[in-house]
């Protein structure tokens, strides 16, 4: 079995239609780590300091046969494509360990996806 790692960097706000969409897809669970981000267009600032929106990075470890399905719905329900609202990226895991609970989830999505 071989596992993407999908990271989507969102804005907060964005942050819970971003796990709904991914679960949907095909994603079993998410992690969510509180961000900064520093983004190419300028911000807002106070008497010179930068006024950020808070940012969370979202973590999705899956099978790799549905992470193209998974990026596809970020960019369409999600627009992640427009300026300001995150990036989403997959990258391959080489090895994992500590998902054993979740095997047998993962094993009856491979199936339903080649039946």
């Amino acid at each position: 079995m071989r596992f993407k790692l999908i990271v989507a960097a969102v804005e907060k706000d964005l942050t819970e239609k971003v796990v709904d969409t991914a679960k949907a897809a095909g994603a079993t669970g998410a992690t969510i780590i509180p961000a900064r981000g520093i983004g190419g267009k300028d911000k807002k600032t106070f008497f010179g300091l930068s006024i950020e929106g808070p940012t969370d990075v979202v973590l999705f470890m899956v099978e790799e046969h549905v992470s193209d399905d998974i990026l596809k719905a970020l960019t369409e329900e999600c627009q992640i494509q427009e300026p300001g609202a995150g990036i989403a990226f997959s990258v391959a895991i080489e090895e994992v360990a500590g998902i054993e609970s979740q095997m047998k989830k993962f094993r009856e999505q491979a199936r339903e996806q080649y039946l």
